[in-house]
Formats: C-alpha cells, sequence, structure tokens
C-alpha cells in the first residue's frame, strides 16, 4: 500500500514536467526537416559540364538531408576546381536540410543519367533512412556501386548505404550517437568506432558530420593529390587538416547532453532566429548558421531573402527562402547574416548580426556565437554533435540554459508544493481527529474509578 502510495505520489509530480517535454521535444526534433510552403519551382540554373573533368555528386533525399553533410563536401569539392560538382535527387523540388534551409537539387537522377556517370558519390544523412520513401535513393546507390563509383558516407549516410546492402561484411563508421543501434540494426557491418574516416577502398565512411570535411578532404588527396587537398582545406578555413593528428571523435554514451534534454523538453516558446540568404553566401557558411541553431534544440530558424525569391550560392546551388525579409521581421528574434561579404538591409525588427565577419571556419565562429547569445553548455553540446574540434575555440557566456531548467524546476516544483500543502492538511486533520476519538472515549469509559 506505501508502495503504490509513493508511486502515485511520484507520478503526480512528474508528469506535468513528462508531458512537457512529450509535447516539446519531438516538436524540436521535428523542426528540424519540416518542409516548406509550396513555392513555385525555379527554372533550374544552368549545368556547366566539362567532360575533362571527373563529376561528383551530392545525394539528397526526397524528404531532404543533413545540412552539413550534404553542403560541407559539396563546397570543398567545388573550391577544388576540378570535379564537376552536382547535388542530385530523385526528383527536382524544394527538400529541406537541417532547420529548414531549402535545397533545389541540380538535377534529377534520370537528368543526371543523361549527362555523365559520377565517379564519385557523396551520401549525406537522410532524416527518412530505411522508410519506403528512400528506395528510389538506396536503388540508385546500388547501381552506382555496381559500375563502381567510389562511395563516401557522411556520418549517418552510413546507415543508408548499410539499408542499400553496400556495407555487407565491411568496416565503416557513422555518428557517434548513432553506433549502437546501428549495430543492433546492421550486425552484418563491421562498425568502427573511435575513427573520423574509414578508408576501405571504393567505399570510405565518416563519423559525425563535420568528420565529413575530413573525409571529403581524404578522398581529394586520393584522388588528386596533397597539394590539392590542402588548398581546399584553407580555402574554407579548416585548420586541422594536416596537422599530423586528426581531430578526436567524440565518445561516451550515446544520449543527448542534459542541456540537450532541458532545451528540448522545457523551451516553451522558442526564439525565432532569421538567417538571411544572400547571393554568393558560402554553402559552407549556410550550414553553420542553420545546423547550429537546430541542433542547439532551443530555437527555430527561419529562412528569408530580401525580396522573398531563391539565391544562388557561391558556387552556384539553388536555395529558396521561407519568406520575404521584411515581412517577417517583427516576428523574429535575432537575425543571422551568414558570409563575409553579405549586406543586409532591414527596415524594421533586429539589427543584422554578421556573425562570419572575421573569417575563419563557418562554424567556429557560430558556435561562438552560441555560447555568447546562448550558453556554454549547450555550444558544448553541438559541437560535439557537429564533431567540431574545440582545442582553441572560445566560447564565453553564461554556463547553463538557466531559462529552460527554471521552466523544468517549476513544473516539477509546484505539484511538490501542492502535495506538501495537501499532506500538511491531511496530518493536521489526522491529529485533530485523535484528539477528539481520545476526549471523547475518556468520557464515555464505564470502568469504575478506583479511590
Amino acid at each position: 500500500m506505501r508502495a503504490a502510495r509513493a508511486l502515485a505520489l511520484a507520478v503526480a509530480v512528474l508528469l506535468p514536467a513528462a508531458a512537457t517535454a512529450a509535447v516539446n521535444a519531438p516538436a524540436a526534433f521535428a523542426a528540424q526537416y519540416a518542409p516548406g510552403p509550396e513555392w513555385a519551382v525555379p527554372a533550374p540554373a544552368p549545368v556547366r559540364h566539362d567532360p575533362a573533368k571527373p563529376t561528383a555528386v551530392v545525394v539528397v533525399g526526397a524528404h531532404g538531408a543533413e545540412g552539413s553533410d550534404t553542403l560541407a563536401p559539396y563546397e570543398i569539392l567545388a573550391a577544388t576546381g576540378r570535379f564537376n560538382v552536382y547535388t542530385v535527387g530523385p526528383h527536382r523540388g524544394p527538400v529541406p536540410l537541417t532547420g529548414g534551409l531549402d535545397l533545389v537539387p541540380d538535377l534529377t537522377f534520370d537528368e543526371l543519367a543523361g549527362l555523365v556517370a559520377p565517379s564519385l558519390v557523396v551520401v549525406p544523412a537522410l532524416p527518412d533512412v530505411g522508410e519506403p520513401s528512400t528506395a528510389p535513393v538506396t536503388g540508385w546507390l546500388r547501381a552506382q556501386a555496381e559500375r563502381g563509383a567510389q562511395l563516401l558516407s557522411i556520418c549517418n549516410g552510413a546507415a543508408v548505404l548499410a539499408s542499400a546492402g553496400l556495407l555487407d561484411d565491411r568496416p565503416a563508421t557513422a555518428h557517434w550517437m548513432r553506433l549502437p543501434s546501428l549495430e543492433r540494426a546492421h550486425p552484418e557491418v563491421r562498425w568502427v568506432h573511435g575513427q573520423r574516416v574509414v578508408d576501405d577502398g571504393d567505399v570510405v565512411s565518416t563519423a559525425g558530420i563535420l568528420s565529413g570535411v575530413d573525409g571529403t578532404l581524404h578522398v581529394v588527396e586520393r584522388t588528386l593529390g596533397p597539394a590539392a587537398a590542402r588548398d581546399a582545406a584553407a580555402a574554407i578555413g579548416w585548420r586541422h587538416w594536416g596537422t599530423g593528428t586528426p581531430p578526436p571523435v567524440t565518445t561516451g554514451p550515446a544520449i543527448p547532453h542534459p542541456a540537450a534534454i532541458v532545451n528540448a523538453g522545457f523551451t516553451w516558446d522558442p526564439p525565432t532566429v532569421g538567417v538571411a540568404l544572400t547571393d554568393g553566401v558560402g554553402e559552407i557558411e549556410l550550414a553553420s548558421v542553420f545546423d547550429t541553431q537546430a541542433w542547439s534544440l532551443a530555437s527555430r530558424t527561419l529562412a528569408v531573402s530580401a525580396d522573398g525569391g531563391p539565391v544562388r550560392s557561391r558556387h552556384g546551388l539553388t536555395f529558396l527562402p521561407r519568406a520575404e525579409l521584411d515581412g517577417a521581421a517583427a516576428q523574429l528574434d535575432r537575425l543571422l547574416v551568414p558570409g563575409t561579404r553579405a549586406v543586409v538591409q532591414v527596415a524594421d525588427g533586429p539589427a543584422p548580426e554578421y556573425v562570419h565577419r572575421h573569417g575563419g571556419f563557418a562554424f567556429d565562429a557560430t558556435v561562438s556565437d552560441l555560447a555568447r547569445n546562448g550558453d556554454v553548455a549547450t555550444a558544448r553540446w553541438v559541437a560535439a554533435v557537429l564533431e567540431l574540434p574545440t582545442a582553441g575555440l572560445v566560447l564565453d557566456g553564461p554556463a547553463w540554459p538557466w531559462g529552460a531548467t527554471l521552466a523544468l524546476f517549476a513544473l516539477v516544483a509546484l505539484p511538490v508544493a501542492a502535495l506538501v500543502a495537501v499532506l500538511v492538511q491531511l496530518a493536521r486533520r489526522r491529529r485533530t481527529g485523535s484528539a477528539i476519538s481520545v476526549t471523547s472515549n475518556h468520557r464515555q469509559d464505564p470502568r469504575p474509578v478506583a479511590w
């Protein structure tokens, strides 16, 4: 009986917090790949093809792909100037990258087949991996493998290759948080822990998100030589290449950091961070803002452009905003502008914040910005998710997400206070009832009194 009462009290205390987390956390994760509005698809950008160059393609699925997994390899390969580089997908239409950055693929699978057979295929993480909707992608990947294309999986793109049967009895790696579940789902793969890049000849796989930078540079070095890889690393500001010691890989239990749990579960009204899309912006610069904000689980991003129309990135990718800047300004809490040279004019709303003004690797700036304007614990969680090395990175700001934590305490403390008040009242009634009973019994005692 006492155990049942204790359980009931525990449920009463924790139920409000659990119910809040059950609503907020799925919404925070779902927002990362929420589809955009039904925009008219813009005319395709001219496809420039040099038959003297090898062709590399980055695959996206019908429901999108992880932003940095997609855009970092794309920019690295394009920066070499020695590949034809395209994004390809099962159909031509905008697909969401992490945080709501809508990309229009350059080519469909059929259009690519009419142009060239790619020699390098980059596979990012897909949000619907293992679902029937990925069948066109996995079928196409099997066809590319059969004809001898080099495959490069980024992060949980390894799960896509595994679901296609292309990693059977081969070593491979993936994101540190996903490896345990992948080991259970695909025991036929020889999963490797603690390594940023696993080279198995015609299949190269990488660990968490920005390990894909190292994996892409590795493939560039293998294909074009050390000088090309060194120049590509310098072009994007990746200071960890060629140091002789690879950056460390995140290790630990495959669960979110407590700060992430608090942010996802108890941020009731997430701030809306506008991200201004401008022509000529770097692909990694774009990914750095959307991914950093999305993985904080504490904000929502809204892609905007000056006229509400599409923009072309530095190397020719097409992105669609979800709103026109001036029309959306009133609902924005911040306005971040990716790019070292971008300039944005806004009539009302928050002032533009140019997060990449000082150059360097784009993610160093956005994670440092997250620490200053959010908190250090969340910034460190995001760095771990991204596999961004933090040695030499300045993370100054509040130590912890106190706002969301206070919301959690309130959800627990209020039921506790109510229960304590009820228990105190019950105890008083019992004492009062006992006193009345004792007095009543004393007055009605029929036994004779001894004199």
